[in-house]
């Protein structure tokens, strides 16, 4: 099987640069959170703060929300979907906050506009990839065979599980994980914390929809910015016995 696995590599990789001049499109991604998932990952919090936190959210301990990645072989853009995965409950309807991740791979920069803590940053910075761990498993998403890949995120604690398409030559992904030698189509982080599934692929010619919005406000920080907040959330939440999910992406 490894051996076969190395040949269909080896076989996809070399159309690489023929095939990635075609690829353009949307892609609808399935996101769905499960609350007592992402407070059983929560392992500085005791077994009772963590069941009493849990009993907070009732008997809707999952939800679920569209999200949309417009991709082009050199850039793509990926944010929340007005769509409705699921109709809202009992008139209550989630607030969708500020997210768009650009990213340039032809010029390897990124400008990421993330709501956080009650604040908007507009990230501009060049590329750096998560060291990730190629494995030999694979499966089909959305029609396409995918490989898996592993990656251990160090600052918000998470273990991350990705499905990519090597059908699909583009190194991107949903939320912020990219990369790979080709297309995210699944990512599982926290063993169904969150799980990012492609469900709908509609390859078309793209325009104006990469554009980022005429006006956008924030402010600009750089990734190493945007990385210190993030531990010193993660600290501060730790040290106050609160999950760290609370208010910044999962």
């Amino acid at each position: 099987m490894k051996k076969h696995l190395i040949i269909a590599t080896a076989l996809l990789c070399s159309s690489f640069s023929v095939r990635a001049q075609e690829i353009e499109g949307v892609i609808r991604y399935l996101v769905i959170h499960n609350w007592s998932k992402k407070m059983a990952a929560v392992d500085y919090i005791s077994k009772q703060q963590r069941e009493r936190i849990s009993y907070m959210w009732g008997n809707r301990s999952e939800w679920k929300m569209y999200t949309t990645m417009y991709i082009t072989p050199t850039e793509t853009k990926y944010e929340d979907s007005e769509e409705r995965a699921e109709p809202d409950d009992d008139g209550y309807s989630w607030r969708q906050e500020v997210y768009i991740i650009k990213h340039n791979y032809a010029a390897n920069t990124m400008q990421d506009v993330i709501q956080m803590l009650g604040k908007t940053y507009i990230i501009e910075d060049t590329l750096n990839p998560p060291d990730w761990k190629i494995l030999n498993d694979l499966k089909e998403v959305a029609g396409h065979i995918c490989m898996k890949a592993s990656w251990k995120d160090t600052i918000k604690e998470q273990e991350i599980v990705a499905w990519f398409a090597m059908d699909i030559p583009v190194s991107a992904g949903p939320e912020r994980f990219y990369g790979l030698p080709g297309l995210i189509l699944e990512v599982d982080v926290n063993n169904g914390g969150m799980v990012v599934t492609a469900d709908k692929i509609d390859l078309k010619k793209i325009g104006p929809e990469l554009d980022l919005p005429k006006k956008l406000k924030g402010k600009k920080i750089t990734e190493a910015d945007y990385i210190t907040l993030l531990k010193k959330h993660m600290k501060e939440k730790r040290e106050a016995e609160e999950p760290a999910f609370w208010g910044i992406r999962y």
